[in-house]
């Protein structure tokens, strides 16, 4: 089980976007080199390599030195599956709620980002995907608890495909961007 983040230094050094993708693509691709990273995404190895260091010092990642080939060579990792933290964990430091609260604004930037870059490109690519791409909503009354159910219903169903052993049958595997919410709300 993965702990939840409660420091909000680490919420902090997380909340940057370049970071952010870093410890995606992290997840994503596995262990990776600063030079492998600064290709991945067009940003310059000198910038990769000063964020790497910062999601290091917070803890977010940590050095692969089995996988270098020579000691100039620095591999990276994440130290954990997943990112998890409540805002409610921050509801008696101040300082750390109002980090908490930003970092929440600017994961919500980045996931809907996601939707968006994928609604603006061409119909032709969209249309390579003909049957998966979906959208849904529902509005649902429940109490605290049941909500928390329906979280760890979905959440199971999520780290199934996330954690899955990709199958060896020469089908083209895409990466596929998906989020959950579900907040109270009236309509």
């Amino acid at each position: 089980m993965t702990p939840p983040i409660t420091d909000s230094r680490v919420l902090a050094a997380m909340a940057h976007p370049v970071r952010r993708r870093l410890l995606d693509l992290l997840k994503l691709d596995g262990p990776a080199t600063a030079s492998a990273l600064s290709q991945a995404t067009g940003e310059a190895v000198g910038n990769v390599s000063h964020h790497l260091k910062a999601l290091a010092a917070a803890g977010l990642i940590e050095e692969a030195p089995e996988l270098a080939r020579d000691r100039r060579e620095r591999w990276w990792r994440r130290t954990t599956p997943k990112l998890l933290w409540s805002s409610a964990d921050f509801a008696d430091d101040a300082a750390g709620e109002a980090v908490a609260h930003a970092v929440e604004s600017l994961n919500l930037e980045r996931q809907t980002g996601h939707i968006r870059r994928w609604a603006d490109r061409p119909r032709s690519e969209q249309e390579r995907w003909p049957l998966g791409p979906f959208a849904t909503e529902a509005w649902l009354r429940m109490t605290d608890a049941e909500l928390a159910q329906f979280r760890a219903e979905i959440v199971e169903v999520m780290d199934r495909w996330a954690d899955r052993e990709i199958p060896d049958d020469g089908q083209v595997r895409e990466t596929v961007f998906t989020f959950t919410r579900a907040v109270p709300g009236h309509p």
